[in-house]
């Protein structure tokens, strides 16, 4: 089957963009040039032909004049001013004629006709092609409303030439042209160094880019100090480019940190399965390494939901139900007390009432069953349970006594895998805060850490103090309101 023929907007499409801005600025300056060149001709013509048709009249009087009293009509032209005349009757036949013009008559047919009835002005000979004899005429009834009979004079036509006037609309015509055509090159080349100066940015953008592309690291765009469309652009990919690093950063490290915590686990779990199988084992001693390898399973089990829990945070989007905050907590915290035999005076809750959010209530039980657990585990009791509302703002406190986070490390301790050195010795491995900010930030809300008197933001959205109270740790999670 033949190939079909590029259209021309698609060979149009693949051209530079340069070449076609360039090509539609000429495309625009030529249509405003023709059109302020045609008006010009036109309104140099309109002059000229007013002069003629001043000096037409006068002559066509003089001539009319003579003809309806009888008295003879001149014989000679008047040479300098190139001034014709002729008398014809109603058949177009020529009665009288000056010297100097051809046999027959000046007018058509139809122009005879109508110059019975009322006065008529055309020309004869053209503008370009360049005539031997151009003329202007005005033909004008000897007697308005009667029809003469042949033989009687009926319409006196005069004439002059043309030359001078044609000659001046021609050379106003070359001398447009040229005008035209230099403003349109001018014009062209002031838009094509405009477009390659507009466009020079972008071409230094795609470079940059391309070595971006190419494994570069660490590379950013060139922005030029201004507030134009492509430097907002420049800045824009430069934030987008250090967001992408960001992230890659952050994957990588994920990538890392899970390698090596799955590593240790895997290897046990093999150690203990080629021990097993070097020598003979009684079947008390196969039954405790199987339990324990199923232990390291389940281990592992658990360490690929928290890494998977991380990973896969959806952001939360606008119609997301309602969530009874106070409801919410109280029900974790009674559970927790019932679950861990837990005094009321050990685990403290205070709500207020009737704060609700937009969420998955799933995950925010998540988020407050992950800070129990730790200050359960790392902090010592009381642990107190708040929820307020601030500035519209639902702020959630878990609050424990014990000797608190290092300041030092505030800012690692929602990072993934990194535990302080106190809690090195106790089971986990270091994702609960991760966790915890991960479906924080989904929920467009914000995690803040405070402890011995220091604090950490792990996401400044909203302006908020971070409240905590003297000693121990607290950390303090936002929420959109009801009416955010």
């Amino acid at each position: 089957m033949p190939l079909r023929p590029r259209s021309w907007a698609t060979r149009w499409s693949r051209l530079p963009l340069r070449v076609r801005l360039v090509a539609g600025f000429a495309a625009a300056m030529l249509v405003v040039l023709t059109g302020a060149g045609g008006f010009v001709y036109l309104r140099v013509r309109y002059a000229l032909d007013l002069r003629l048709d001043q000096d037409l009249a006068t002559q066509s009087a003089q001539l009319t004049d003579a003809a309806r009293a009888g008295r003879p009509l001149p014989t000679v032209a008047r040479t300098g001013a190139g001034e014709y005349w002729q008398l014809l009757d109603a058949t177009n036949q020529v009665l009288a004629t000056s010297p100097g013009l051809p046999a027959g008559s000046l007018l058509t047919p139809a122009q005879l006709e109508q110059s019975l009835r009322q006065p008529v002005r055309a020309d004869r000979g053209s503008l370009l092609p360049i005539s031997a004899r151009p003329l202007r005429l005005y033909a004008t009834p000897v007697r308005a409303g009667t029809m003469p009979a042949a033989g009687e004079p009926a319409v006196t036509v005069a004439a002059v030439r043309r030359d001078q006037r044609d000659e001046a609309l021609r050379e106003l015509i070359g001398q447009l042209a040229l005008a035209n055509l230099a403003a349109l090159a001018v014009a062209s080349l002031v838009g094509y160094r405009l477009a390659r100066a507009a466009l020079a940015p972008v071409e230094r953008y795609r470079s940059e880019a391309a070595r971006i592309a190419a494994g570069a690291t660490g590379v950013r765009l060139a922005v030029p100090a201004t507030d134009d469309e492509v430097a907002r652009l420049g800045r824009t990919l430069n934030d987008m480019l250090t967001a992408l690093e960001t992230a890659l950063e952050r994957e990588r490290q994920f990538i890392n940190d899970a390698s090596h915590e799955l590593r240790t686990p895997l290897t046990l779990l093999a150690t203990e399965l080629e021990l097993a199988l070097r020598r003979p084992r009684t079947a008390a001693e196969l039954e405790q390494t199987v339990r324990s390898a199923a232990a390291d399973t389940a281990d592992l089990i658990a360490l690929a939901d928290a890494l998977l829990t991380v990973g896969a945070q959806p952001a939360q989007d606008d119609n997301a139900p309602a969530v009874d905050v106070t409801v919410l907590l109280a029900n974790l915290v009674q559970r927790y007390r019932t679950s861990a035999g837990l005094d009321p005076d050990v685990l403290r809750c205070y709500t207020e009432p009737d704060l609700t959010t937009h969420g998955d209530a799933t995950r925010l039980s998540r988020v407050v069953t992950n800070l129990l657990d730790n200050a359960i585990r790392y902090g010592a009791p009381p642990i107190t349970v708040s929820a307020t509302q601030v500035d519209g703002l639902i702020r959630i406190m878990v609050h424990d006594t014990g000797t608190g986070i290092d300041p030092a490390f505030l800012p690692h301790a929602a990072e993934r895998f990194r535990r302080a050195d106190t809690a090195r010795t106790s089971p986990g491995a270091g994702l609960g805060l991760a966790i915890v900010e991960a479906i924080v930030r989904a929920h467009h809300g914000e995690l803040r850490i405070c402890s011995a008197g220091a604090h950490h933001r792990i996401d400044a959205r909203v302006d908020v103090p971070c409240e905590h109270p003297a000693g121990g740790t607290t950390v303090t999670v936002m929420l959109s309101g009801p009416s955010s």
